[in-house]
């Protein structure tokens, strides 16, 4: 064993982490592998070395506490992340979706397990770790196809964020479940529902009174040291409470992020704290591939791969059902499937604070481990896999929705079978509700195209002709009779989502002008490429009308003209 150089064993662990992690992180990139995947099995091979064993650091006391820091951290970070306000837009997939989705995993997984010969209590646990998904993987996936704005992907979050308010609930309890074993009576669950209580109104409290108070404080002396010290501290003070309650450091840790995102000071919150949760996600994954003992995975590599395609075949099978009984196109429902297939940081979670307990044997866990972390890895392979399938299944027909759907109302399916000459407006923003006023005052019959349930039934009541529809589906555009339209424009600036919707008109409407927005200048030759007639670029709009006014504001020269602005940022 080689000397100890006079560093704390914590801080020898983590550098050594640290270092190991950058050549795994560049390898992964190369590979085109999500990192968070590099994290993990860089964790594997440290464990799996002897590194640790020879540098005298593999103690178990200095890998957990090393965990316990980076969940604390991740937890808070996703609690600062969370939005209500997401949820109150996405309340239909998330409330019915999500609970759809939580409640049909949790039983087949609760079966499974306890068929398998899982106790009750254990068997629950597994069931909630098999039934919550990786969020930060997916929406990476999901960016990475340039679908992070289509319907399936919307889904996908609308579930993650119920399962975020699910497991809130649940590690309130999972004490219960971790401890027990004799049996839990109504005295400890009253205490424990008490002592929950109590930290929610305390954090209530914080967030109403003290945050507030003590942020406004901080921003006064203008030291950015003061404000992140203060954000850092309610962060750990909370988390340091919930522990000492009993409710957890990862539970205190949330609750802390959920607490301070209310303040109006969140943006600048998120501006100081937010670009350390990469490094929070290296920690925490890191951490978990510390635990894993690779010859006792590999010793049961059948079971492992066996029940890893059970696993993802399953939940994408349950969450594409799921999304299609919401009406979601069968397409966007077999996205969503896929990006909700893996397990989660919370699977991981729970499955740490098992370890040790004896709620299974240690080849039992390292099969859970080793499950969890490759449905993760695999997850956007799966994910480009389903929407490659997707767009082939839709192209051959096999996804035709068939009989009556929600894209068109009896009451205007006539009038939308008569149009011709009509224009399509896709998405009814500001924008799209004042390009659709400006036409029909002209006498040009409209169109609207939009996924907004509940300004679909608002047109429709006012006799607007409108489809609840999905503009990536050939079958929109067919329901739109795009062959007889004479004009198709997108409100919204959002190039991936309009890129796919072009890939479709065009197969039916080679002819019929678009015009598109782009938000940035180097998305405007893409679209064009794919077919947009015209393509109006935000940004330069933005700056064309910036200099207008600047130019007024001086009191001198002429408006800006478009010339005057970079020629080679054309329309």
């Amino acid at each position: 064993m080689i000397a100890s150089l006079s560093l704390p064993p914590l801080f020898a662990l983590l550098a050594l982490m640290l270092l190991a992690v950058v050549p795994m992180a560049l390898a992964a990139h190369r590979l085109r592998q999500p990192l968070l995947s590099g994290y993990f099995l860089c964790g594997v091979l440290l464990a799996n070395s002897g590194i640790l064993g020879v540098l005298g650091l593999g103690s178990a006391q200095g890998i957990r506490e090393i965990s316990e820091i980076g969940v604390m951290l991740l937890m808070f970070t996703l609690g600062l992340e969370f939005s209500l306000s997401d949820l109150r837009f996405l309340r239909r997939w998330a409330l019915w979706g999500g609970s759809a989705q939580m409640l049909c995993c949790a039983v087949c997984g609760f079966v499974g397990a306890w068929l398998l010969g899982f106790e009750s209590r254990a068997a629950l646990l597994v069931s909630v770790m098999l039934a919550m998904s990786s969020t930060a993987i997916s929406v990476k996936s999901l960016q990475g196809l340039g679908v992070e704005s289509s319907p399936g992907a919307r889904m996908a979050l609308a579930v993650a964020i119920f399962q975020d308010l699910f497991i809130i609930g649940f590690l309130v309890f999972a004490p219960l479940l971790l401890d027990g074993g004799g049996g839990v009576s109504a005295r400890e669950v009253a205490s424990l529902l008490g002592r929950a209580l109590f930290f929610g109104a305390l954090c209530a409290l914080c967030a109403r009174l003290l945050f507030p108070l003590l942020f406004h404080a901080a921003a006064a002396t203008r030291q950015r040291e003061a404000f992140t010290l203060c954000v850092v501290g309610s962060c750990i003070g909370l988390a340091w409470i919930g522990a000492e309650l009993g409710l957890g450091v990862a539970l205190g840790a949330f609750v802390a992020g959920l607490a301070v995102s209310q303040s109006v000071f969140k943006p600048r919150i998120a501006a100081d704290v937010m670009p350390l949760k990469d490094l929070f996600l290296t920690v925490f994954f890191i951490s978990v591939g510390l635990m894993v003992d690779l010859r006792a995975a590999l010793d049961q590599w059948q079971s492992l791969l066996v029940f890893t395609m059970l696993f993802i075949g399953g939940k994408v099978l349950i969450c594409a059902l799921v999304a299609r009984v919401l009406g979601l196109a069968p397409r966007q429902a077999l996205l969503a499937g896929a990006a909700l297939c893996s397990a989660g940081e919370f699977s991981l979670l729970l499955l740490q604070q098992v370890e040790g307990r004896g709620m299974w044997t240690v080849s039992t866990h390292q099969l859970l481990v080793a499950v969890c972390a490759l449905s993760m890895g695999l997850l956007p392979m799966v994910v480009r896999f389903c929407d490659a399938l997707g767009e082939l299944a839709q192209r051959r027909g096999w996804l035709v929705r068939r009989g009556n759907s929600s894209a068109h109302d009896a009451s205007l399916s006539l009038r939308i079978k008569e149009l011709e000459g009509h224009a399509i407006i896709v998405g009814f923003g500001p924008v799209g509700r004042a390009l659709n006023e400006s036409l029909q005052g002209r006498g040009i019959n409209t169109l609207v195209v939009d996924l907004n349930a509940e300004t679909v039934q608002q047109l429709k009541r006012e006799g607007q002709p409108v489809l609840f529809a999905d503009a990536a589906d050939l079958e929109t555009w067919e329901l739109a009779r795009v062959r007889e339209a004479a004009l198709v424009a997108f409100s919204f600036a959002d190039a991936p989502v309009i890129a796919h919707a072009l890939t479709s008109l065009r197969e039916l409407g080679p002819e019929v002008p678009v015009l598109a927005r782009a938000r940035f200048a180097s998305d405007v030759d893409r679209l064009k490429r794919l077919g947009a007639t015209v393509v109006i670029n935000d940004e330069r709009e933005a700056s064309l009308a910036v200099l207008d006014q600047a130019l007024l504001l001086q009191g001198g020269g002429n408006p800006a003209t478009t010339s005057e602005v970079d020629p080679a940022a054309e329309i």
